[in-house]
């Protein structure tokens, strides 16, 4: 869920999505994101608009305030559950 809000800041349709987050090394699936993706705009994180201007249409979607909001949160909570580990080893939160 974080990698999708952090990559819909900017417009994006499903299999580009999906393209990006395997690329960064995520291993979704198509039956796993889309599912996914409808749940976080009934979520009110994520709106779509559908483009109609290529021959083949797309549903673009993006972070609402909301999900600009929940991204930010996450990725603070993901920050120091990361400085939380690493301080087992010793390391006082850093790499």
């Amino acid at each position: 869920m974080l990698a999708c809000l952090r990559v819909l800041r900017e417009p994006g349709y499903g299999y580009a999505l999906l393209e990006q987050l395997e690329s960064a090394g995520f291993e979704v699936q198509g039956n796993t994101l889309y599912p996914l993706l409808r749940r976080l705009e009934s979520q009110g994180l994520l709106e779509s608009d559908w483009n109609t201007d290529e021959s083949r249409p797309r549903k673009f979607y993006r972070t609402t305030e909301q999900g600009d909001a929940v991204e930010r949160a996450l990725r603070a909570d993901w920050q120091r559950l990361d400085d939380a580990i690493n301080g087992l080893d010793g390391r006082g939160g850093r790499p």
